[in-house]
């Protein structure tokens, strides 16, 4: 999950390859660094670097819920210039973090690839504001100048749904200092980080969630076909360990935010504090079903309604039949 945030892409470019470097003598170290016979080793391939929305597979990383099921996980860290797509079709991991939309135009693109669960059941993507704008609803933004990233699939579908034929698109910064600076200001954020650096410069906000809009894709873990069709149960293990580190994570994140902390120095603990409150406040994990029975899963009426949506924004062009896109054997509906 790429975010946009003061400083943060900023330091974090900075400390890329210390991180890389870290990470090779760290728990989410290169594979040469456990000697662990008999554990049979894979990549996750992360979306951007260390952060505690990958917080779920930190959890059974350090708690070894990887290594009790027989795996040897390295977690790979993203950046700004890594697709976790085309890394997981190549073959450089065997699995991947993205999200339900990006797995649909990338398999209409010819990628072999498969979701195998849903990290998170809603994104926390959207349009931060001040408290009191008079932005109420994306309707509102008729008029009004946005700062957004170019070419956004979920933004072309809020242009389409609300007939903003009047909004002027500016390139997202990856921060919020023209936020803090300009009242008026609007921009793209994730629910579960933005918010904080523009509160800890005294300025309230809040997000409109492209969720509540109706365009809703899972965050989910994946692979390719063949390695599912040739190592099931590696498959089954990663998920089954995966969850675990997810319901684990959301009770207690003191052992995940260590460890991201260690290999991503740019954080702070009230920043990682932060983000933990709003997955959990948010549902975002979990869904609506304050249970948690739904972790992990995903319905073949969410991802239809994410194929139509890409369809009418004529992002699929070679029809194709959406289930195709992810199995449901490890996770259910």
């Amino acid at each position: 999950m790429i975010p946009y945030c003061m400083g943060k892409h900023f330091l974090a470019f900075l400390s890329y390859f210390a991180i890389l470097l870290v990470a090779c003598f760290t728990i989410a170290g290169c594979h040469h660094a456990s000697q662990d016979a008999g554990l049979t080793k894979v990549t996750l391939q992360a979306d951007w670097y260390p952060q505690p929305e990958h917080g779920g597979f930190y959890t059974a990383l350090v708690n070894d819920y990887y290594k009790r099921a027989g795996l040897d996980v390295t977690i790979q860290p993203g950046g700004p210039y890594v697709s976790v797509e085309q890394q997981v079709s190549a073959g450089a991991a065997q699995f991947g973090m993205g999200s339900s939309d990006r797995i649909l135009e990338s398999i209409a693109d010819g990628q072999p690839l498969i979701a195998v669960a849903a990290t998170m059941q809603h994104n926390p993507q959207g349009i931060m504001v001040r408290k009191d704008s008079p932005i109420h609803s994306f309707a509102d933004l008729n008029g009004h100048t946005v700062a957004v990233k170019t070419g956004s699939t979920w933004f072309t579908y809020i242009e389409k749904r609300y007939n903003l034929t009047n909004v002027h698109e500016i390139p997202a910064m990856m921060n919020v200092a023209n936020f803090v600076a300009d009242p008026q200001y609007i921009q793209q954020a994730f629910a579960t980080s933005e918010p904080f650096f523009a509160r800890q410069a005294r300025v309230e906000t809040r997000v409109l969630l492209a969720s509540d809009a109706g365009y809703s894709p899972y965050r989910v873990m994946f692979t390719t076909r063949d390695f599912l069709a040739a190592h099931p149960d590696v498959v089954r293990k990663f998920v089954d360990a995966s969850l675990q580190g997810w319901r684990d994570y959301l009770n207690d994140c003191t052992a995940a935010h260590a460890a991201i902390i260690k290999l991503n120095p740019a954080l702070n603990a009230q920043w990682m504090g932060f983000t933990w409150n709003a997955l959990r406040d948010g549902h975002f994990v979990t869904g609506d079903d304050p249970s948690g029975s739904q972790l992990g899963k995903m319905t073949p009426e969410r991802w239809k309604t994410m194929y139509d949506q890409l369809v009418g924004l004529q992002l699929i062009e070679k029809p194709f039949d959406p289930a195709a896109a992810y199995t449901l054997e490890f996770v259910g509906s």
